[in-house]
């Protein structure tokens, strides 16, 4: 199947009661692969994510924008009996439903998995949360910055002298979307074989703990928790940051293979016959002896420099990019990944496209970011055919808050 004929999720439906980064994340990846996913958010306020910023672009936050392409957003008051009766009218026409609630909200709701599948006994109802449903922590909050230190990874990330330090971006929110996604195509492809949905629980401590992998092996292993190394691989050199005459810059002697061309293109091919370093496990072992000798010999070219020799060695490298000179780079900008969505408000909003690509072609442009409640009118005709004056019925009724304005009923 490719792009140009039909979206790989064409007919999924997802009603997503997700906020922030986790479940948004999980569901723009459905998004991106044509699903039709409708967000659910609060009137007047909508997920807390819009109000993170600076910066804002035109009042609509840079960081919302970032997550939530190629969704519609439907207004619904989950405070108000009709707008808890609307959500799971809606969920009888869904093939999925995500929420990153905490454990026990929804149940509380009459919203939760066994509430919504009496209904629709096909639905994938996907939970994210911090700690997972069961265990001693199921009831604890969760977020990023407490994931990453109770998985352990804050404790390897930094300087050996320095303290335990964060990774640069939202990786437990951001690895828990994938697996939810990855997750909820699982539970859809069983569906065909089985008919009936099911239950998909997604904890980001399990999502950040999984990335321990070989960190983990090593403590099994051995008994003994690995430690924080900065830039250094606990098995390979060099294969870690080094400062060059202009920045920083990253060299990837992953095996043998690679170590005489790298002394050649260095200029000491004397290496090569130093006992201390001919084979890989004896340069790791070694690796403060050997970092001095290269230490100085990086100092003194630039990274351009650097880029133009190791390239033309076949060794691995890598720049040290700035986040600008990533999102430029030739790279992303010949693969079509970096890109630009038309906002109603914001206007022309660049962003980073999906990693999939199908036969390949690359994705189609994303739909931008949805305002508040923008799609609430077309959602309930398309997805419950509510007729204009039913949902002016709703509104009355308190679904879509205290104050709900005329819905636009054209098809946006």
């Amino acid at each position: 199947m490719s792009w140009s004929d039909a979206a790989p999720l064409d007919g999924i439906r997802v009603l997503d009661l997700c906020r922030v980064v986790s479940g948004p994340f999980a569901t723009m990846q459905l998004g991106d692969l044509g699903a039709d996913v409708v967000k659910i958010e609060e009137p007047g306020k909508g997920d807390e994510a819009r109000t993170y910023g600076p910066p804002f672009i035109e009042g609509e936050s840079a960081y919302f924008l970032s997550v939530n392409r190629n969704k519609r957003s439907c207004a619904i008051d989950l405070k108000s009996e009709a707008g808890k009766d609307l959500v799971r009218r809606l969920a009888t026409r869904a093939d999925v439903v995500i929420e990153n609630f905490r454990p026990g909200t929804m149940a509380r709701l009459g919203l939760d998995c066994d509430d919504l599948r009496r209904d629709n006994p096909g639905l994938v109802y996907c939970g994210i949360s911090g700690f997972g449903l069961t265990g001693p922590d199921a009831a604890r909050p969760g977020y990023d910055l407490i994931l990453q230190g109770e998985s352990g990874i804050m404790d390897i990330t930094g300087t050996p002298e320095g303290p335990p330090s964060k990774v640069g971006t939202s990786i437990a929110d951001l690895v828990t979307g994938l697996y939810a996604a990855q997750a909820v195509l699982a539970a859809l492809h069983q569906r065909t074989r089985t008919g009936a949905g099911g239950r998909v629980d997604v904890s980001m401590l399990d999502a950040m703990a999984s990335l321990l992998t070989f960190n983990a092996g090593m403590y099994f292993a051995t008994g003994t928790s690995p430690t924080r190394r900065g830039n250094a691989h606990p098995t390979i050199s060099p294969y870690e940051t080094f400062k060059v005459a202009d920045g920083w810059f990253n060299v990837g002697v992953a095996n043998d293979r690679f170590w005489s061309p790298f002394c050649t293109a260095i200029g000491r091919p004397d290496l090569l016959a130093d006992p201390r370093f001919t084979q890989a496990a004896a340069r790791a072992a070694r690796r403060d002896d050997l970092n001095a000798i290269l230490a100085p010999i990086f100092a003194a070219r630039t990274r351009a420099d650097w880029v133009t020799c190791l390239r033309a060695a076949g060794v691995p490298y890598g720049a040290i990019r700035t986040v600008g000179e990533a999102c430029e780079s030739p790279q992303l900008v010949a693969r079509g990944v970096s890109r630009q969505f038309v906002h109603p408000r914001a206007g022309a909003v660049r962003y980073l496209a999906s990693a999939i690509r199908f036969d390949d072609a690359d994705p189609p442009v994303a739909a931008p970011a949805p305002m508040l409640g923008e799609h609430t009118a077309a959602i309930l005709g398309q997805w419950l055919d509510l007729t204009p004056p039913e949902i002016d019925a709703l509104a009355a009724g308190g679904t879509f808050g205290p104050a709900a304005a005329q819905l636009p009923y054209e098809d946006t």
